[in-house]
């Protein structure tokens, strides 16, 4: 029956090998861990099987191995995928923001439109009338428009 064994093992490794390779290919799925555990669980079923059901050494090497799997997991994440800006933007989380006046801003309405990175957003003014080419800074955000101020003085025309 050793065949049988062997042939258990060398599948148990392969899976914890295909584990490994899969979460190298796309970084996310979460899986060093249990690819870790499959590959000591695969190495010992074929060089130490009586260590794996018949003594504490088994259980001991399995636990080892996902912790040292959780030990890689969390730095290699990080670095990964590195804390970045969310992907969608939300008016609130545009205040302080450096804009630029592409339609007038006014107090008051809604029809000035600011461009902020590469998105547009409409806006408004606290208290003043804000022509196109002005450098602003959003103070404030509701809903899907922002409140801005001048930073600088407008465009001479």
């Amino acid at each position: 029956m050793p065949a049988v064994n062997d042939a258990i093992g060398i599948a148990i490794v392969i899976a914890g090998i295909i584990l490994l390779a899969f979460e190298l290919i796309h970084p996310g799925a979460l899986l060093l861990i249990p690819g870790s555990i499959l590959l000591a669980f695969g190495f010992l079923y074929l060089f130490l099987p009586n260590d794996l059901t018949n003594s504490y050494i088994g259980p001991v090497i399995i636990i080892v191995a996902a912790i040292g799997g959780a030990l890689i997991e969390i730095p290699y994440y990080r670095w990964v995928a590195p804390v970045h800006r969310p992907m969608s933007t939300t008016s609130g989380g545009l205040v302080g923001e450096e804009a630029i006046v592409i339609a007038p801003v006014q107090p008051d309405n809604l029809r000035g439109k600011v461009k902020v990175r590469s998105e547009v957003w409409s806006a408004r003014s606290a208290d003043q009338t804000i022509p196109v080419g002005t450098k602003v800074r959003v103070v404030h955000g509701e809903g899907v428009s922002v409140t801005v101020q001048p930073i600088s003085p407008p465009p001479s025309s």
